[in-house]
């Protein structure tokens, strides 16, 4: 009977070993072909701060691979940990935490493709006198760093008007962008009785309202100046932006959205903004602007006519109108999704200037994909816009002109990068090429 249960068990053993070993092989050609993809569709550069793994420390328990909150960005390829979606990771770091040999760095850029980051003290301060960088334009893309940022930048700049006394400005300071880290810099401010301004280009949440839809973005509780602790562990994108929604209604602070900031000049040591409505001083400035920066220009004959933007807003607005969608990120495809829902009644067209959208992440693919299948969506490839007019945009596209009837163009080609900004305040800014 020993010898018996002896078998039974080294049976069991064996298949057990076969079994995982097979699952591991067949997730290891899944993870391979992921990696491949990528890399054939040119998403192999990770946008920020992301995890770089040593193969001769790592030993493949994939606990990096689990701990990731994103999901099918780690896998497992020839035995080691490896980023086999490096354009979607946005640095949650979880994967360094995780990882019982410390076998991972997380870095900035890559040996191919630098980040520009710009000079900060730890009290968030540049090297420009009371210019203050929060957020993600400072490396740091994760919502709850973003957030503590914010605050902490915010209570820098209270200890300093302490200690300088009384100004002649208009405000104490001027906070520009209300991603997570301008809106906790404003939370911070009117809970101190600091005088404020919060100038957002485009609409309230900043870079992440560019997010890809169902985003995880939070994945640990928060704490908002004046509005207490969100307890949740995971919110995603459109959680986040009706929560930022309901902070601001709830505390009553101002936010002027879609005024932009098209100058800045420090006088006297006072910082002086030139925007699309007037002119704002202030004594002190956070720059909570993201990396994304300005929108950028197609740079054609009446693009600056007013039926362009560069934002959905409420698609609600939009019904029974003939719309084009230039782009092929995750912004315009969804753009162009959500302006194409029946319940609209729009006529929808997409102009991408590529063959493919190797950009977008897969939901998003194919969502558009379905939409051209049932004929509410169309797509102009290889096409370029050339002249926009009231009513008509003229296009080229697969070396031939056409004309598309346009009420509204949404333009989504994705930003210009704030460095020239900043030099031009005099920040430094050094260029990291994987840098840790």
């Amino acid at each position: 009977m020993k010898l018996l249960a002896a078998l039974l068990f080294a049976l069991i053993a064996a298949v057990s070993i076969s079994v995982s070993w097979l699952l591991g092989r067949r997730r290891e050609r899944r993870d391979r072909a992921t990696l491949d993809r990528a890399v054939a569709q040119g998403l192999s550069e990770p946008p920020s701060l992301h995890p770089v793994i040593d193969p001769n420390r790592c030993i493949g328990t994939a606990a990096c691979v689990a701990a990731c909150p994103e999901g099918g960005i780690l896998g497992i390829v020839n035995g080691r940990a490896a980023l086999i979606e490096p354009a979607r990771c946005i640095g949650h770091g979880a994967c360094y935490a995780a990882c019982p040999t410390g076998a991972i760095q997380l870095v900035f850029g890559t040996a191919r493709r630098g980040v520009e980051i710009p000079h900060v003290k730890s009290d968030f301060e540049s090297n420009v006198g009371g210019l203050y960088i929060a957020g993600e334009l400072g490396g740091m893309g994760l919502v709850r760093n973003a957030i503590s940022q914010g605050a902490q930048a915010l209570g820098s700049v209270a200890r300093a008007l302490a200690v300088r006394g009384k100004h002649d400005c208009e405000y104490d300071v001027a906070i520009v962008g209300a991603g997570p880290a301008g809106l906790a810099a404003t939370l911070a401010a009117k809970q101190a009785g600091i005088r404020s301004i919060t100038l957002e280009q485009d609409a309230i949440g900043g870079t992440v309202y560019h997010y890809p839809r169902e985003k995880m973005v939070i994945t640990r509780p928060v704490d908002l100046p004046g509005y207490g602790r969100i307890e949740a562990r995971e919110i995603r994108k459109e959680e986040l932006l009706r929560l930022w929604h309901d902070v601001i209604r709830t505390t009553g602070v101002e936010i002027r959205e879609r005024e932009r900031v098209t100058g800045i000049e420090r006088a006297g040591g006072r910082f002086v903004l030139e925007t699309s409505q007037g002119r704002h001083r202030a004594a002190y400035l956070i720059l909570a602007i993201g990396r994304r920066g300005s929108p950028r220009k197609l740079g054609v004959p009446g693009e600056e006519s007013p039926n362009v933007a560069y934002s959905l807003g409420e698609t609600s607005e939009v019904r029974g109108k003939t719309v084009l969608v230039v782009g092929g990120g995750n912004s315009a495809l969804e753009a162009a999704a959500e302006l194409a829902n029946p319940a609209l009644a729009n006529t929808v067209v997409l102009s991408y200037r590529g063959g493919a959208f190797g950009r977008a992440i897969p939901s998003n693919r194919d969502r558009v994909e379905e939409l051209q299948r049932i004929g509410l969506l169309t797509v102009l490839w290889r096409s370029s816009v050339l002249r926009i007019e009231p009513r008509r945009v003229d296009i080229e596209a697969d070396g031939g002109h056409t004309s598309v009837t346009a009420d509204r163009v949404y333009v989504m080609i994705g930003g210009d990068l704030p460095g020239k900004l900043l030099r031009g305040l005099g920040v430094e800014v050094d260029v990291k090429f994987g840098t840790a």
